[in-house]
């Protein structure tokens, strides 16, 4: 949600890459793509944010508080990021989801979202549940 330089944006996706594959991750036995090149997360956020309402978008804490460390009235980018966490959540229909406590009010945005879409459009997304850590 904060612009990047291009060269810096470049080299912060081969150093995540890279910590991925230290941590073990076996490309062999899992997906790992970079998000941007896949235009459908884009048009799935767009679709769910024409179903999510701000007011619910704004009283969410870590628009708060990372409006106000930016010292501004906050992005458009950063108010709908957690609508963009609900489409990459539900575009592979996922059914259980490892969260931080901190991401639990997103994920709750992204079950609510789900709910509302099938009870708009008839089932098609599974509600996800989250998977909680207690490390």
């Amino acid at each position: 949600t904060m612009p990047k330089e291009p060269a810096v944006l470049r080299q912060n996706i081969l150093d995540t890459t890279a910590a991925i594959l230290a941590c073990g991750i076996d490309p062999k036995k899992c997906f790992l793509f970079r998000q941007s090149l896949v235009p459908e997360h884009a048009e799935l956020a767009w679709i769910l944010g024409c179903l999510t309402n701000v007011p619910r978008l704004l009283r969410l804490p870590q628009w708060k508080m990372k409006r106000a460390s930016q010292n501004s009235e906050g992005t458009v980018g950063l108010l709908t990021y957690p609508v963009l966490q609900a489409a990459d959540i539900l575009l592979y229909k996922s059914t259980r989801v490892p969260v931080g406590e901190d991401q639990v009010l997103h994920l709750e945005l992204a079950q609510d979202i789900a709910q509302h879409f099938n009870k708009k459009y008839g089932e098609f997304f599974p509600v996800p549940e989250a998977i909680l850590s207690e490390l």
